[in-house]
């Protein structure tokens, strides 16, 4: 289930309709209508860095930019990676019942491909709606991170059936555990993201488009939120913006003209002129990136699907990076669907499954086309990985769960971690399968800062629990 977020329009409707005097009705409607659609005054209300319409400076070779793709509902990593060596699948069978797959039908994890009616060494195999991920990891350039998650301290099952080390607050709760992994705050509840508060301490403040540090296309999400007046660009991801009607330096056009007026005008209300600074910041904005957009010249063909859609505009996006004057940048996607309680558990997942393969791969494969693979790494983030043991549909809220990491400079081909023991009540379980994680999210967010170029005190407090934790080799 995906959060949502209040927008400055929904917080106060009534103030709207009484700051556009200059404008005729069916222009108001109209400027009202386009507002609506696209939530452009929660995008911009923040941004108090200049804007322009065109940086002159070039990110040159040292550009890098880290996407984190967020899969609502948590997601049941079960199924992700699956043991395939018979001993071990055999208790994946066992625990699974309903819900497990074909061993038969399962893709390799390797990176030496297998001669015809030779024997397979994999130990581990791929869910099947996942060929373009499995190519990945074959070419090296996806490693999956095994049983991973929140945790403050490393923790083994006697700690956790004595509670004598410290918990993540709001275990198997989905809104808890989308902050824990957004925030990397677990002892308390979080209000800024690890990704807002690093980028917030990598770009200075007033350096020219930084308000272009941090774009979503999935809405407002809490991992972009930095700690001082950093706040995720929220796009649409079909690229366009609401405001195409308004034709920036035309002289003539009565509607642009008229918003002109309209935004040039000085309130005493508090709200009044808060509601036209944050029009103005989102007009100006959406100039900018368009400009930006207009430079872009990515060829790839992604998949005609949501995510697939967000992911080429990501592309579009950094293949436009000189004109913005970037040196890092971090982008949020999202696919929602993975809270499957009920039936339908199994196509469920394959669909969607499938349509993140396909998107990333496009993805990755738009990063070699740009000559730029070296410098963008993808991330996969869920709420909580699910129940090993199937409630007689699907499966409930649990905790460790698998992800992938995918990118030129990813240290691919390999499985990160320790798959768990697939014995239901065995060494890793706390019941019903809900895994204790091995590894902490902090280790692949830490990598994933290191490789941006974060030092140890800004890792240290971007993730103030890592500290706690032996680094994870996942990037060159």
């Amino acid at each position: 289930m995906k959060k949502k977020h209040l927008h400055c329009a929904d917080a106060y409707p009534r103030a709207t309709s009484d700051l556009m005097p200059h404008l005729p009705d069916p222009a108001r409607r109209s400027l009202l209508k386009m507002m609506g659609a696209t939530g452009a005054m929660g995008a911009a209300s923040h941004l108090l860095a200049p804007l322009t319409a065109l940086a002159q400076t070039t990110t040159g070779p040292d550009y890098k930019a880290i996407v984190c793709l967020f899969m609502y509902g948590g997601n049941d990593a079960n199924n992700l990676v699956v043991p395939r060596e018979a001993t071990e699948y055999a208790l994946y069978r066992t625990g699974r019942t309903n819900l497990a797959l074909q061993q038969n039908a399962l893709l390799p994890l390797t990176t030496t491909p297998v001669a015809e009616g030779a024997a397979d060494p994999s130990r581990y195999g791929l869910h099947p709606a996942m060929a373009g991920l499995a190519n990945l990891y074959t070419q090296q350039k996806m490693a999956v991170v095994a049983n991973i998650g929140p945790l403050i301290a490393p923790t083994t099952k006697a700690q956790w059936n004595a509670r004598s080390v410290p918990l993540p607050q709001g275990l198997f709760s989905h809104t808890d555990q989308q902050d824990a992994w957004q925030s990397a705050i677990y002892d308390t509840m979080g209000k800024t993201g690890w990704g807002g508060r690093m980028m917030e301490r990598l770009i200075a403040e007033g350096s020219v488009n930084r308000g272009y540090a941090c774009i979503s296309m999935a809405g407002g999400n809490l991992w972009e939120t930095g700690d001082s007046s950093m706040l995720a660009y929220k796009m649409s991801s079909s690229g366009n913006f609401g405001f195409d009607f308004y034709k920036a330096g035309n002289t003539t056009d009565p509607l642009t003209l008229a918003i002109q007026q309209t935004l040039a005008d000085q309130r005493s209300h508090l709200f009044h002129q808060a509601w036209l600074t944050t029009m103005g910041r989102s007009i100006d904005m959406q100039q900018v990136l368009t400009a930006a957009l207009k430079s872009s010249t990515v060829g790839t063909t992604f998949p005609n699907s949501d995510l697939g859609r967000q992911l080429n505009t990501v592309a579009k996006l950094i293949s436009a990076r000189s004109s913005l004057g970037l040196k890092r940048q971090v982008f949020f996607v999202s696919i929602g669907g993975f809270d499957t309680h009920g039936d339908e558990q199994l196509g469920q997942q394959n669909r969607l499954f499938g349509e993140i393969s396909q998107a990333v791969s496009a993805f990755y494969q738009s990063t070699v086309d740009m000559g730029i693979a070296d410098g963008v790494t993808l991330f996969s983030a869920s709420d909580f990985g699910r129940t090993f043991a199937s409630n007689g549909q699907g499966s409930d809220h649990g905790w460790g769960s698998h992800q992938f990491v995918v990118g030129g400079a990813v240290k691919g081909g390999q499985v990160l971690g320790s798959v768990p023991n697939q014995t239901l009540n065995g060494p890793d379980d706390t019941g019903a399968g809900r895994w204790i994680p091995t590894l902490s999210s902090d280790q692949m967010s830490a990598s994933l800062a290191r490789w941006f170029g974060a030092d140890t005190g800004v890792i240290g407090t971007v993730l103030p629990h890592a500290s706690a934790f032996n680094a994870l080799d996942l990037l060159a």
